[in-house]
């Protein structure tokens, strides 16, 4: 299953910010995360899934990189209250 999401997801909690130093981008990152989630999966008879429940049990952010730079050198975690 390597299969590229194309969809585009806006989530209302904001749990980290980033800044790059470099060119002073707030607004255009590229981020790697691996997350575990537990689940409940619920099939009908006619095999449909219905995906109840979602549970983040671990969060890891592997990279953050600049899109407007390009590389991931000068970007850093900022406060909200930034």
């Amino acid at each position: 299953m390597n299969e590229r999401s194309t969809s585009s997801t806006t989530l209302n909690v904001v749990t980290t910010r980033y800044r790059c130093t470099a060119c002073g981008n707030l607004t255009r990152f590229d981020v790697v995360e691996t997350t575990s989630v537990r689940s409940f999966h619920h099939y009908t008879v006619g095999g449909d899934l219905s995906v109840e429940e979602p549970e983040v049990i671990a969060r890891t952010i592997e990279s953050v990189t600049c899109r407007w730079c390009g590389h991931g050198r000068g970007v850093e975690v900022i406060s909200e209250s930034a």
